[in-house]
């Protein structure tokens, strides 16, 4: 899809979270100016309704549910 829009695909993802509201905030890091720059550039991305639909199909909401990091509660050293 990203490359259908002639973007890559970190825009394509930046510009999707950006489409999710305004309380949810990307905070994409980077050490090289290329890619903050590439970064910027998604702010200028226009997802359509068609395209947050496709989206949406693909990468339904919930997907990407759960624990971040493993419970190390209960590692013994």
């Amino acid at each position: 899809m990203a490359a259908e829009k002639g973007i890559t695909p970190g825009q394509l993802a930046l510009a999707w979270v950006l489409s999710r509201g305004n309380d949810v905030v990307p905070i994409p890091g980077t050490k090289h100016v290329k890619y903050l720059e590439e970064n910027v550039a998604a702010t200028r991305v226009e997802l359509s309704p068609a395209d947050l639909a496709r989206l949406d199909a693909v990468f339904p909401v919930g997907a990407a549910e759960g624990m971040r990091y493993p419970d190390m509660s209960t590692v013994h050293r």
